[in-house]
């Protein structure tokens, strides 16, 4: 409601200023007449040069054209911005968070206790950041749909995510956040106007078993990801967006130091503003518009430790990739992108194996696929640097989220994805060499989360499925291994309800905890399969993941998490993969 508060005030300001602008200059021009009138009047004060009446007029009224000046300026810059918030996508219906952004978005201007980036920055996000709304103008990629009167936050058609420049961070149950506008990191004022830094990140840590041990448990940390999103608003109407991510430590490997991480360009691009209903994202690096989490997928967009299970292959997130964007609000509550990618590819092996001519290695050195019935898509994405993408094929994608003003607390989205191609140039079967052609890939997703207006319940369901055009050219049945062939569709679902609980307020900030559970099963070695491989998958592929944990908020801005989830298959000789793990997110 303090949002909301915020907004409406702003906007009278805004409908007030031509009046405010009139009692200002005329209140001026009376002050300097009175104070001439009085220099005249007074004879023990002798005139000087600098002081006659006159000049003096004239000096304070170019003092006060100038204060206008500026102070035209600012309302100028909060008007962009108030619009970018009014314009903002609707926050997921869950608790951990939501913004812009990003990221991207979606931002950073990237569900998370329900709201990108994001987000995002899933803003970004916010995530792109929010929960699932309509994009705003700036890169919104959902409306805060947990409270339709809490002012939605701004998140792109992509980003976690993420066009900090407008990024709330939304509060516990997906309700953008109330900031205290400041753009750098939410505690200082930026000493150039237009620019904003935000940021996300995520430490893990506690015991897995380890498939690779024979399921032994193993405890460990991780710190999993820090990420900065700067943006700058060149003009009211093109902005700047980034996101810059150090995962698992920073990028080093080395044996002194025991590190090994990345560090990457998640998101960058250039938004064009137009009008509210056709927007274009230049070509940069983006997210791919599938699914919510994708978009928004910083830590307080979501309750488990560990990203919702449908995204860590089938949606291969954070699935990004050199792409161009249209985007635009079509109705109160309905918002649209359309996308062009470089495509997905089948080829998961190191970066180095490819060769200079932009091929796999020849026969018979062999290589990785990059889509398997053990992993799905998790290895498919194509590289984003130095023209090393391995096919010709430009992928298109397309979402509509939606937040019905009609249903408040809900908002969801329906997206696809389809390329040509997914075979990589020189491809090959491992038996007898002989050239691998063409496949096609399509994708399918729907979600939704629904926080029940006047109770702590929040409900979320996601279904995604993918079809291959031509299975039989799929690397993974031709690689002689044939336990991670790859049938003809791939699909999985999930159903999660949590509940929100205030906890009351603790050291200046009130405190709410979200204890939860998800159900997803997941199958990735579905019938028609074809290829040189023997046809014989051990059932692993088909998979059924239960977790739970809580999420406690301090603030919007961070989360502490612990999750247990224990993990089942078909087949009956597989090694254990549960895991007990607790995590700290931050947001802002």
């Amino acid at each position: 409601m303090s949002g909301l508060l915020n907004v409406n005030a702003r906007a009278r300001r805004r409908a007030s200023r031509p009046a405010l602008a009139r009692l200002l200059l005329g209140t001026t021009i009376l002050g300097v007449s009175a104070g001439a009138a009085h220099a005249i009047d007074d004879p023990s004060k002798p005139l000087t040069t600098t002081e006659r009446p006159a000049e003096q007029a004239s000096s304070a009224t170019e003092q006060m054209l100038r204060r206008m000046q500026m102070m035209e300026q600012r309302i100028q810059m909060l008007e962009a911005q108030l619009k970018q918030k009014q314009q903002g996508t609707p926050s997921a219906a869950a608790p951990a968070g939501a913004p812009p952004a990003g990221k991207s978005a979606a931002s950073p201007f990237k569900l998370g206790p329900l709201p990108s980036a994001g987000t995002a920055p899933a803003g970004a996000s916010a995530p792109a950041t929010a929960a699932g709304g309509a994009p705003a103008p700036a890169d919104a990629a959902t409306q805060a749909a947990a409270n339709p009167q809490t002012p939605p936050r701004p998140e792109g058609p992509t980003p976690t995510a993420q066009t900090a420049l407008w990024h709330l961070p939304p509060l516990p149950g997906g309700q953008p956040g109330v900031s205290s506008d400041k753009p750098l990191l939410g505690v200082a004022d930026s000493p150039v106007p237009g620019l904003s830094i935000g940021a996300y990140g995520e430490i893990h840590f506690g015991a897995q078993q380890n498939p690779a041990a024979g399921g032994q448990w193993q405890a460990g940390f991780d710190a999993r990801r820090v990420v900065l999103l700067p943006t700058y608003a060149i003009t009211p109407n093109i902005i700047f967006n980034a996101e810059i991510e150090f995962e698992h430590g920073g990028s080093a490997f080395d044996a002194d130091d025991k590190l090994h991480g990345t560090a990457e360009i998640e998101q960058v691009w250039i938004d064009f503003k137009m009008v509210d209903q056709f927007n274009w994202r230049a070509p940069g690096v983006d997210l791919i518009p599938i699914g919510y989490i994708n978009q928004h997928h910083e830590p307080t967009q979501f309750y488990s430790v560990r990203r919702p299970e449908l995204y860590l292959g089938l949606i291969p997130s954070t699935w990004k990739a050199g792409a161009s964007s249209f985007y635009g609000t079509i109705a109160d509550g309905l918002s649209y992108q359309v996308q062009a990618s470089m495509s997905l590819e089948d080829f998961g092996d190191n970066f180095d194996v490819r060769t200079d001519a932009n091929t796999v290695p020849p026969f018979p050195a062999g290589y990785a696929p990059g889509i398997s019935g053990t992993d799905a898509l998790a290895f498919a994405q194509a590289p984003i640097g130095d023209f090393r993408q391995l096919n010709n094929a430009v992928a298109i994608a397309g979402k509509l989220d939606f937040s019905p003003p009609f249903m408040p607390g809900f908002a969801g989205s329906v997206s696809a994805y389809y390329t040509p191609n997914t075979t990589p140039r020189g491809a090959y079967d491992q038996v007898f060499g002989n050239p691998l052609g063409q496949s096609s890939l399509a994708m399918f997703d729907t979600e939704f989360r629904y926080r029940i207006p006047d109770t702590g319940w929040e409900l979320r369901g996601e279904v995604v499925r993918v079809t291959f055009g031509n299975p039989a050219n799929l690397r993974a049945n031709n690689d002689s291994d044939p336990f991670n062939n790859v049938g003809k569709t791939m699909w999985g679902t999930s159903g999660e309800v949590a509940y929100h609980f205030p906890l009351g307020t603790f050291i200046g900030s009130s405190w709410e905890a979200v204890p939860f559970f998800r159900y997803t099963y997941q199958n990735l070695q579905m019938s028609g399969f074809a290829g040189t491989d023997l046809n014989s998958p051990t059932g692993f592929g088909e998979q059924r993941f239960y977790t739970a944990g809580f999420a406690i908020f301090p603030t919007p801005q961070v989360v502490l998490k612990a999750s247990y989830q224990r993990i089942k298959t078909n087949d009956p000789v597989a090694p254990g993969a549960d895991s007990v793990l607790g995590g700290v997110g931050f947001f802002f």
